[in-house]
């Protein structure tokens, strides 16, 4: 027997970043936004933990016990008194390394999908609780659709969405470490006064409304400028979308994929026609928002 569970990648269409907290965190206001770019993951019996991958950029992926979704297998497992005996494949479609949650997806997918394996019968709070242990972007990666992430970004509360999104995201060379971007924050930020997160009740109100031209005045991304400092080559791939036609376009949360809001599928295939040949992006994918969360398949 086995479970496969899929999984969506996201956007933050609003970044806001607060100062640093004396436990290295940051107070965020990280209006999430599921799109439909996926991972799958799926879970086999076995005699020890083991982690496959397969898939664009695999072999970026660790597949000891350090992987997330290794360490949502054992998370939940020590919770129920089990032995965490599964071998874990990934199936990887979400950029590796491209602030698009990838990493966080897979460990809600193990997650959800061992629960399932193992009937633990875990309540959604227990599995979200979890989820917060591993990461910050892991329990919207469970919840999926849309949520504003306070907190380190882990406490949710959802958001209805009233239409349909197009999305174009240009894939990097490489990736850019999280911790690094953070801390390119603090030390440009270092000396001013750092405003306490909150979200924008202009972006909810697009969100809720489905309007694509609301939304692309209203999408911020407080770590941006620190992406931008540490990788100044992606300002040309933001450039070359917008030049395209993009309605709007920010760094995806750390980066280094850069996010382009489009008017229409039509105009999203257009955009990703001329990322692809511009020099400046490795590819560029295309997908739609919302999605929905970790779902067995």
């Amino acid at each position: 027997m086995s479970v496969t569970v899929r999984v969506p990648a996201k956007v933050n269409v609003q970044l806001a970043v607060g100062a640093p907290r004396p436990d290295g965190f940051h107070d965020l206001a990280n209006v999430f936004l599921a799109v439909g770019l996926y991972d799958e993951v799926t879970v086999t019996p076995a005699d020890a933990l083991s982690v496959t991958c397969s898939g664009p950029d695999a072999a970026q992926v660790p597949l000891d016990a350090g992987n997330l979704a290794a360490r949502a297998a054992i998370a939940l497992a020590d919770r129920h008194g089990i032995s965490p005996d599964v071998h874990i494949h990934i199936s990887k479609d979400i950029p590796v390394a491209g602030g698009m949650a990838g990493g966080s997806a897979d460990a809600a997918a193990a997650l959800v999908a061992c629960d399932a394996l193992w009937a633990t019968g875990a309540t959604r709070d227990e599995l979200l609780a979890i989820c917060a242990e591993l990461g910050s972007d892991v329990p919207f990666s469970l919840v999926g659709g849309a949520a504003l992430g306070i907190g380190r970004g882990e406490q949710l509360t959802p958001i209805d969405v009233g239409g349909t999104f197009h999305w174009v995201f240009a894939v990097a060379d490489g990736g850019l470490s999280t911790p690094a971007v953070y801390g390119e924050f603090d030390r440009l930020t270092a000396g001013t006064d750092v405003p306490a997160p909150e979200a924008s009740p202009a972006l909810l109100d697009a969100l809720r409304t489905g309007s694509t031209d609301l939304l692309a005045k209203a999408l911020s991304n407080d770590l941006q400028p620190a992406a931008l400092s540490l990788r100044p080559s992606l300002a040309d791939t933001l450039a070359a979308g917008t030049g395209a036609g993009a309605l709007a376009a920010l760094v995806s949360g750390s980066g280094p994929t850069t996010a382009f809001l489009a008017a229409d599928a039509e105009a999203a295939r257009r955009i990703a026609d001329t990322l692809r040949t511009s020099g400046t992006c490795r590819t560029a994918r295309v997908a739609v928002s919302p999605a929905q969360g970790a779902t067995i398949v």
